[in-house]
């Protein structure tokens, strides 16, 4: 099974609010995916957290790091080419990483078939 549909599974099973997956290869030399959920409280940050390294850990692959545990405001569970947030409702609508990481960055431009830029 493809990792990024572990960690959604991971996230659905213990009831992960508004997961959200990002292609952000283009922007990013350092992952491909960006995954963002929410969770009610703390204690439920840490169990999807939790849940995802558990999860990954049966599918044969290690976690290269998890940060955020002690707080459970927002745990980061870095898993190389994916990257998966973590977080409470007021710090996900605080720090928007959607918008963030779907925005265009200044001074990046796309050229057109024929070379030039657009």
């Amino acid at each position: 099974m493809d990792l990024n549909q572990v960690v959604i599974n991971a996230l659905e099973d213990v009831k992960g609010q508004d997961i959200v997956s990002l292609d952000v290869a283009e922007l990013s030399d350092v992952m491909d995916t960006l995954v963002i959920v929410t969770g009610t409280s703390s204690r439920h940050v840490k169990s999807l957290a939790n849940n995802v390294v558990l999860d990954v850990k049966a599918a044969g692959e290690q976690p290269l790091g998890v940060e955020g545990m002690e707080s459970g405001e927002w745990v980061l569970v870095d898993l190389g080419a994916i990257v998966v947030h973590v977080m409470l409702e007021q710090s996900r609508r605080f720090y928007d990483l959607e918008k963030l990481w779907s925005m265009e960055p200044a001074g990046r431009q796309e050229e057109s078939d024929d070379g030039d830029l657009n």
